[in-house]
């Protein structure tokens, strides 16, 4: 199962798209005048042709309402008055994967020589690797500084990064991901619609449809967000839970923050996203703490990345069974951290269980046996978050921190 992926300007003729035998599906990303409007999964006969007729009717039902809501929001913009943009350090956090530290660089390099932001950086934190392929991948690109964090686990790395940038804002990138030719410009539009926001995530994509675990984890719904700005505060008064459910922010591996703000919380906690032993969590903790400070968090779509999802099904289903495990980790220190919100943290821990075993219940009944064993690796990853994960990551960090002093 693979699924070819094509980019089609709304503003322009349309061609005809054609599928290699191995290819069964179309990953489709729509964007008008460059702005990216939309993404849909389209399941074809292997080999076929999806005809400019047939395009032309499936863009008409799926995109026009949101052309219309993106003229209107560049009509608006239009009139916003000009905010100055603050420095900016995009870090990116690392661990022998020097290719894929190589294709996120030249992305970053296309797109760094028509940056909105006068001051920019990259700062690239290798997390312990264990060979020198790392630094020489960052050697071969100008204006890019090296950092070395000898304590493994992401946080860890998360946290170099905060000491060593000096903007104002910090944007963290995995090295998965690739960016958008417009990501930059993305993120200045978002700092200038809301200059007051403590926090920025963005549109996640997929990078390649290959296999069939990627083509599976994207029709399940993937790392998307949709392609609304969506503005996130301490209160929300249509779900009673939040901000404790802080997985509908965005994604880790494209966030930006206000470095102060960073500083003042103390950072990212580094008994959370520690590595394989408890590979989640960091993500939903620092998003919940700026909720949680009183600052605004921001979902910007056009500051979007292109993410390479899991290769194998035994990989996708690990990581299902990690987002269990980072979820229930990350409500276990909550609940102790935050006392004002203890009950909503209870809540969502009956609430998470009880969703994941309706679906659990669906797949089932439907004799959808993948379905099955992803939903019991997840439901499985919270039964050991509530085990004391969250307690057995902190002395595991306590002694890797003795052990690198």
């Amino acid at each position: 199962m693979a699924y070819r992926i094509v980019e089609i300007e709304l503003s322009k003729p349309f061609q005809a798209i054609e599928l290699a035998p191995e290819q069964n599906g179309i990953g489709l990303i729509a964007r008008w005048h460059d702005r990216l409007v939309g993404f849909e999964m389209i399941s074809r006969p292997a080999g076929s042709t999806f005809a400019v007729g047939e395009l032309g009717v499936f863009t008409d039902h799926y995109f026009a309402p949101r052309v219309l809501i993106a003229k209107l929001e560049d009509e608006l913009a239009a009139d916003a008055p000009d905010v100055e943009l603050p420095s900016l350090s995009i870090a990116i956090c690392t661990k022998d994967r020097a290719q894929r530290l190589s294709r996120l660089l030249a992305s970053l390099e296309a797109v760094r020589a028509n940056s909105p932001f006068e001051a920019l950086e990259i700062v690239v934190v290798d997390n312990a690797s264990t060979d020198t392929a790392t630094r020489e991948a960052v050697e071969r690109f100008d204006g890019v500084r090296y950092v070395f964090e000898p304590k493994a686990g992401l946080d860890f790395a998360r946290n170099a990064a905060l000491r060593a940038a000096t903007g104002t804002l910090i944007t963290y990138l995995d090295d998965d991901v690739v960016v958008d030719r417009n990501w930059l410009k993305g993120l200045a539009q978002a700092c200038r619609d809301n200059p007051d926001a403590g926090g920025f995530t963005g549109l996640v994509l997929p990078y390649r449809l290959d296999t069939e675990a990627q083509v599976y984890f994207e029709q399940r719904g993937g790392f998307g967000r949709g392609f609304y700005r969506n503005e996130f505060r301490n209160a929300r008064f249509d779900n009673p839970l939040h901000p404790v459910g802080t997985g509908v922010l965005g994604a880790g591996c494209n966030m930006a923050f206000e470095r102060a703000l960073l500083m003042s919380l103390g950072g990212f906690d580094e008994a959370l996203d520690t590595g394989a032993p408890l590979p989640g969590g960091g993500d939903l903790d620092i998003f919940y703490r700026v909720l949680r400070s009183g600052r605004t968090m921001v979902y910007e779509p056009q500051f979007a990345v292109y993410h390479e999802h899991r290769e194998t099904i035994a990989q996708l289903r690990r990581q299902y069974w990690s987002w269990g495990l980072g979820m229930m980790a990350f409500l276990v220190k909550c609940r102790r951290s935050d006392q004002a919100l203890r009950a909503r943290h209870r809540a969502m821990v009956r609430w998470w269980f009880v969703d994941q075993g309706r679906a659990l219940a669906r797949a089932m009944r439907g004799l959808r046996g993948r379905d099955v064993k992803f939903g019991l690796a997840e439901i499985w990853g919270g039964i050991c978050g509530l085990a004391g994960e969250y307690d057995r990551s902190r002395s595991r960090v306590q002694a890797i921190r003795e052990s690198n002093p």
